[in-house]
């Protein structure tokens, strides 16, 4: 699998940016997104941050609150600028970065924490070892290193359309201008996610809600 479908996810959420964040007020979710935004803040405080594919910012207020400083990144200016628009701490910058590459001058660091909230599940699997080195060669030794994702949940997450031989998995979604779009969206399971990290994640710690999960972990 390879840039069409990297093109293909980055094109979407484009098109959906204006109402993305319609997914954060399903009445079912709103137990999970409370604890979750109440609980990142210690993750982060006191580091320098950088985040991966911010698009309209719903977590960053939330964890950039005691942050030193916070990098925000992504590649679509249309989704950056909702981020932008929001109440956000003062250490807060943004620039427009492929978190593929992560080549741009602001994005090459050192951190002292990294962030990504549902982005994992989108990366190809055959991608992810890679896309994590070069994540991990970003920070500093010790960083901490935070994602969290959806959790599937049958009565609440789109069904799964297909899956492909490597093992992603796939939703077949509807915007509202009715155009069709099928989404690679993988729900890794704990086990599964710390095989991927391996032994460069130390204190690992693996928190499951009804429809999210959060990974942390500090960087050897």
């Amino acid at each position: 699998m390879g840039q069409d479908i990297v093109e293909d996810m980055a094109a979407y959420y484009v098109q959906r940016a204006a109402y993305y964040e319609r997914v954060y007020f399903k009445p079912e979710r709103q137990v999970d997104l409370r604890a979750m935004e109440a609980a990142l803040p210690v993750e982060f405080a006191g580091r320098d941050v950088l985040e991966i594919a911010c698009g309209t910012g719903w977590w960053t207020p939330h964890a950039a609150r005691d942050a030193t400083s916070w990098l925000a990144t992504d590649l679509n200016p249309e989704t950056m600028a909702l981020a932008r628009a929001k109440a956000l701490p003062a250490g807060v910058r943004f620039a427009t970065v492929d978190a593929y590459r992560l080549d741009a001058p602001e994005a090459k660091g050192p951190f002292t924490a990294a962030f990504a909230g549902c982005w994992w599940s989108h990366v190809p699997l055959q991608r992810l070892p890679g896309w994590l080195a070069l994540l991990h060669a970003r920070l500093a030794p010790g960083a901490r290193v935070v994602f969290l994702d959806n959790s599937y949940v049958q009565t609440s997450s789109t069904p799964i359309s297909r899956t492909d031989a490597a093992g992603n998995t796939y939703q077949q979604r509807t915007l509202d201008d009715g155009s069709e779009h099928e989404v690679l969206k993988n729900f890794p399971t704990h086990e599964q996610a710390a095989a991927m990290l391996g032994p460069r994640a130390h204190d690992l710690r693996w928190q499951e809600y009804t429809h999210y999960w959060q990974l942390s972990y500090a960087l050897r």
